[in-house]
């Protein structure tokens, strides 16, 4: 049942259980960071009862471009991170299966960053727009005390930035390596009169590793902190960021495994898609936020306010029969969107029954609106309708005209009494969501109409210290996850608005261990297992649209492990495993394909996109004296499957490793870095992400061969 680990990495890992107290060095890894997600205080990790990982600074800065959360979010057990090597679709983020099955964007998961989200209302967010050149740490929750924060079934991912503290300095970075890639960075932070001060711009290009697969970003942040008076404070927020990307689209096995870098083949039209329609992306996405403080005594008001603006222009590929289908939306996505939000919380704490307890009282409201177009991705009326007789890849005819706003409103309560040996946490959350389309293309009928959903969410906790080193936890919660408007835009029957999907509901139950094992080494231990109704999987996928449903039950359960160990003459290591088993409890059928072909989903059959176990090892070492530092790291996966009956060819498993090596040195004030990595060291080939039940087949996108990156940064401090 579980990956057969090289004997070093048993060796390491047996070590680490059995000799922890054999490193002698003083460690700089913070076992026990202190954390705000969950609890919404700043609280100890080591004390939460809950399955959450703190990535660092610098681990997310450890020889990496900082481009995408992929890159720090490796280690984190529970949660799968894939790169697509495809920039118009984002990267692909589930939790503990949630959210795998989602074809672009990040769904069923909860993204916020400096407490603005990175998610809308209905759930659907892009993790493109973190910051990682500024990140201050990375906080990942899974499990029932994610449910607090309303709308989503997975978890938590929140990023933070610093406050710009002390003297001014700046710094600047210049990474490049395989495929044309390259980035560079420049920042300032600092205080002055008051005011601290994070400034930071960077632009990111590179060819891509696949055909037709190049992209550029241009990010920037500003963040201005300041104290109104002793017991108040006052941070402002503002990101900006622009996309483009090219689409490469997946590939079907065969293709896969001749030419993984290729872009697929049409037979019927006898063209390449993505280059016969110049399939791409370009995102400008630009949003800013208050977040003001203020303490009486030993309670707490935090009050924010976030406001944002989104346009986005995306050209995909049409499928045979859609240029003369009237129905069809066109193939160019058009939207302006523009969202905002507020929310208010008060924590009381005081003392009560010989502990303390500490109590959360906030709501949160959120908005969006999209104006939202669709165009035919086509110029022309000839005959027969493809890329020849038509001028493709260019904006055609207007086929789609809608304006589509949801919004939601929340209200919750938490609590939490600390004692000497236990700890206690319960939490309601009631969420109500409102969905409204206006459509004002007519041509093809009226798909108005509006939708609304309640939801009340209940989490319990409980925590035993079971002596100082060692605490057990067990914890449970429901949760729910509505449909977003991607998911509710066809219905199987027509294009109509598909206003019949239920959210999807879900009961959690955890339970752990977390254990400080001598001076120098921590595990996490957690045991899952997640009860869902109404899982929302596809009806049909014809014509180049999908349409959704609502399914029957489904299990999922799993462990997660992480060990952080510090050893002797400045070596670190850390090992992150899971095991998730993830099955449809019962049978359900679809229709796929063009003609549509009705296929039958067996109960017990896995759910797609979601690997039954994922492995991450990394052993660092880093010499005090002179600056350098080397790593080696391991990452394996089990195998994927692509599609709800699992008959199709499943992404098979693979194992892969990394090395890295630098320098840091500090001369005075002026502090210099270098880098090197090396990727996929064996040059493997494998299939890095999967796009889940594509109708075409075109399942596959490949992952880099061996690949390099170095990179140079300098810093001043005046």
């Amino acid at each position: 049942m579980f990956l057969a680990l090289p004997p070093r990495c048993c060796l390491s890992l047996v070590l680490a259980v059995s000799f922890p107290g054999c490193a002698a060095f003083a460690a700089d890894l913070d076992l026990d960071p202190v954390i705000v997600t969950g609890s919404r205080v700043e609280h100890s990790s080591f004390d939460l009862p809950a399955a959450l990982t703190v990535v660092a600074a610098d681990a997310i800065s450890a020889d990496q471009p900082r481009v995408n959360a992929s890159e720090a979010l490796a280690s984190v057990p529970g949660i799968s991170v894939q790169n697509r090597q495809n920039y118009a679709q984002d990267l692909q983020i589930s939790s503990r299966g949630f959210g795998a099955r989602s074809a672009f964007g990040v769904r069923g998961v909860r993204l916020i960053a400096d407490g603005i989200p990175a998610s809308m209302p209905d759930g659907q967010g892009q993790a493109a727009t973190f910051n990682l050149d500024r990140a201050e740490r990375i906080e990942v929750m899974r499990g029932p005390l994610s449910a607090i924060y309303g709308n989503h079934a997975g978890g938590v991912i929140q990023l933070f930035t610093p406050d710009g503290k002390g003297a001014p300095s700046i710094s600047s970075s210049f990474v490049a390596g395989s495929y044309g890639t390259h980035k560079s960075d420049l920042s300032a932070q600092g205080e002055t009169r008051g005011v601290g001060y994070v400034i930071d711009t960077s632009h990111f290009a590179s060819d891509g590793y696949r055909e037709h697969s190049a992209a550029s970003r241009d990010q920037s942040l500003l963040k201005l902190t300041f104290r109104p008076s002793s017991d108040g404070k006052l941070s402002f927020v503002a990101n900006s960021f622009r996309q483009q990307a090219d689409d490469p689209q997946g590939v079907q096995w065969r293709e896969f495994q001749t030419n993984p870098r290729s872009v697929a083949w049409d037979a019927t039209r006898n063209n390449y898609p993505a280059l016969a329609y110049n399939t791409r992306k370009t995102i400008e996405h630009t949003q800013g936020g208050l977040n003001y403080e203020h303490r009486f005594g030993d309670n707490t008001l935090q009050l924010s306010a976030y406001a944002g603006q989104r346009s986005t222009i995306q050209y995909q590929s049409i499928p045979v029969g859609a240029q003369s289908n009237p129905a069809h939306a066109g193939g160019i996505i058009d939207f302006d969107r523009d969202f905002s939000g507020l929310s208010a919380r008060w924590i009381g704490r005081q003392a009560l029954a010989g502990g303390r307890l500490t109590t959360t009282l906030g709501v949160d409201y959120e908005q969006s609106s999209d104006d939202r177009r669709g165009y035919e991705n086509f110029i022309g009326s000839g005959s027969p309708a493809n890329c020849v007789a038509n001028l493709c890849g260019v904006k055609g005819a207007l086929r789609r005209q809608e304006r589509d706003r949801v919004a939601s409103f929340d209200q919750y309560l938490q609590s939490e009494w600390q004692g000497e040996r236990w700890t206690l946490s319960g939490g309601l959350r009631h969420s109500h969501l409102a969905f409204k389309v206006d459509d004002h293309y007519l041509a093809n009928g009226d798909d108005s109409g509006r939708v609304s959903y309640d939801k009340t969410t209940p989490t319990l906790a409980a925590l035993y210290r079971l002596d100082e080193a060692v605490n057990l936890y067990a914890s449970a919660a429901r949760g729910f996850e509505a449909p977003t408007f991607n998911e509710m835009f066809y219905s199987g029957g027509g294009g109509s608005l598909n206003l019949a999907l239920k959210p999807s509901t879900s009961t959690h139950f955890e339970t752990g261990i977390k254990a400080m094992l001598g001076n120098h080494s921590r595990l996490d231990l957690a045991f899952f297992r997640i009860s869902t109704d109404n899982e929302l999987v596809v009806l049909s996928s014809t014509g180049g649209r999908t349409a959704y449903q609502n399914a029957g039950p489904t299990t999922r359960k799993g462990i997660e492990l992480a060990l952080d160990s510090h050893w002797a003459d400045d070596l670190n290591s850390r090992v992150a495993y899971t095991w998730l088993d993830a099955r449809y409890d019962d049978s359900f059928s679809f229709q796929s394909g063009t003609p549509a072909v009705t296929r039958t989903v067996n109960a017990g059959n896995r759910l797609p996109g979601v690997a039954a176990q994922n492995l991450f090892g990394e052993l660092v070492w880093k010499d005090g004296a002179s600056g350098f530092h080397a790593g080696i790291e391991a990452i394996a996966r089990g195998k994927v499957y692509v599609e709800d009956t699992n008959t199709d060819q499943a992404a098979p498993g693979y194992a892969i490793a990394n090395l890295r090596a630098g320098i840091d040195r500090r001369f005075g004030p002026l502090k210099l870095a270098t880098f090197v990595r090396l990727n996929n060291v064996f040059d493997r080939q494998y299939v890095g992400s999967v796009i889940v039940g594509d109708s075409n087949g075109r399942y596959y996108e490949a992952a880099p061969g061996r690949n390099w990156l170095a990179g140079v940064s300098a810093g001043y401090a005046f």
